[in-house]
């Protein structure tokens, strides 16, 4: 790189201290923090200079940045850039992958505990201030076995093998559906001891949703992924069990979902994600009875400050010393 300064600009409100570590990498590195959502919140002379860009939404043309060398998203999937002027300039493109798969797992054994141990149900009868006869405690209330049911993973990647590690734990089958082994500079986090799942192609969709109990979806979103659980994939399912989504909301026909789980062919679901954010409030999966509805939260992170800092400052220093970058979008796979 020489002695040439390297422009970062930062769209997002990291303190001060955040923004003075990322400088401390090198003094070849200049930092400016401008708070912008899109491209247009930024000023022209700014992005005229900047040469790495770390933000979320705000996705310069390459007339607005003819500098720009590599954007950290600070997104886990880039389905949002695709299209974009953006991805269509081969300007290399990282993500935060990997910063947030042990709670986005605990979310996950959340909603099976909840649906095993019928927590909807028990929050009913408190609402109600209604204490149920012997007989529908015993029947309708008694837990559902954990050990040697299956937890179906579609996109075992650093996720899902935290889910799989978790639900191994409470004696639970492991299968995970995985296209592809890990691709070079792809963050895993902690390494769990031994990987508890068996590995299925794409192929083995169909398979792996007949077996499952429990089916969860960790996939990125793109053009292979997009309504990979449609009318054909519900109907393939084990009959009454449960969909958790933690992935994106394309991924699910939600009219096919609906009308799985008004006919009991799903039994419950827990969505975090959905085709259109915020949903709306007509939307009728809101009062659906047997679905569990979250704000896109699944993926929040204690500490995520430091984490992010850690990843970005560790691609700084290899983009200053020409060495690759971690979690490097792969366009053609589209995450």
């Amino acid at each position: 790189m020489g002695k040439d300064m390297v422009d970062i600009c930062v769209t997002l409100d990291f303190d001060d201290a955040w923004l003075a570590e990322v400088a401390a990498v090198s003094p070849e590195v200049h930092v400016h923090k401008h708070l912008a959502a899109s491209a247009d919140d930024l000023p022209p002379d700014l992005l005229a200079r900047t040469d790495v860009l770390y933000t979320g939404t705000a996705l310069p043309t390459r007339a607005q940045a003819p500098r720009l060398r590599w954007v950290q998203l600070d997104t886990s999937g880039c389905d949002h850039v695709v299209g974009t002027d953006l991805w269509a300039s081969g300007t290399p493109l990282t993500t935060i992958g990997g910063v947030s798969p042990r709670p986005l797992a605990e979310y996950v054994l959340m909603m099976i505990l909840a649906h095993a141990h019928h927590l909807p149900e028990t929050i009913r009868l408190q609402q109600d201030a209604r204490w149920p006869d012997f007989p529908h405690r015993w029947n309708r209330l008694m837990p559902r076995m954990l050990p040697g049911a299956t937890v179906g993973v579609v996109g075992y990647g650093r996720i899902g093998r935290e889910i799989g590690r978790l639900a191994a734990a409470f004696g639970m089958n492991v299968v995970g559906l995985r296209r592809g082994g890990p691709r070079a500079g792809e963050r895993y986090g902690e390494e769990a001891a031994g990987d508890p799942a068996a590995l299925v192609g794409p192929e083995g969709l169909y398979d792996l949703l007949a077996a499952s109990d429990y089916v969860v979806l960790t996939v990125p979103y793109t053009d292979g992924t997009r309504d990979l659980l449609d009318a054909a994939a519900f109907a393939k399912m084990k009959h009454g069990a449960m969909l958790i989504n933690a992935a994106r909301g394309g991924v699910v026909d939600e009219t096919a979902l609906l009308d799985a789980l008004r006919s009991g062919q799903v039994g419950r679901a827990a969505l975090d994600v959905f085709a259109e954010e915020p949903l709306p409030p007509s939307h009728p999966l809101w009062k659906e009875p047997n679905v569990l509805v979250t704000p896109h939260i699944a993926g929040f992170a204690p500490g995520y400050h430091e984490q992010v800092k850690a990843l970005f400052t560790e691609n700084v220093r290899r983009f200053l010393a020409g060495s690759p970058l971690v979690n490097l979008v792969d366009r053609k796979a589209g995450y």
